[in-house]
């Protein structure tokens, strides 16, 4: 199960720390990725991280403003998010899954979904 946190409304050029929290007690197993929706859009892709963290992996319209990390004792993955734009507004969501490098960035390879965090930029 995962549950994420720390969405609200925040101004352009602002920051948030999103967080996500999992059940369960092989989280270090499971690559976590965070993907978001803007109303009337598709489900999109934002960043990944592997198992122990060495390895991560954005979309081109977050890189350099975005930074996923994970704390495995804590069971958590966050995304800090740094100069937000009015078009980061969109509902966020965790996910977990074993996807190959090459799959990491589609909605379908991961089973395991959290609830969403909503995310409003204001300009």
């Amino acid at each position: 199960q995962l549950q994420a946190c720390g969405g609200g409304l925040a101004q352009a050029g602002a920051s948030l720390r999103l967080s996500c929290a999992a059940s369960g007690r092989t989280f270090s197993g499971y690559r976590m990725g965070w993907f978001r929706q803007a109303p009337g859009k598709e489900r999109e892709f934002v960043a990944a991280i592997t198992g122990n963290g060495g390895s991560t992996y954005y979309a081109d319209s977050v890189k350099g403003r975005f930074t996923i990390s994970r704390d495995n004792a804590k069971n958590t993955v966050y995304l800090q998010m740094n100069s937000l734009k009015p078009e980061d507004t969109a509902v966020y969501y965790c996910s977990a899954g074993v996807p190959p490098t090459s799959s990491l960035r589609y909605v379908t390879s991961y089973p395991y979904w959290g609830q969403g965090t909503l995310v409003t930029v204001s300009s």
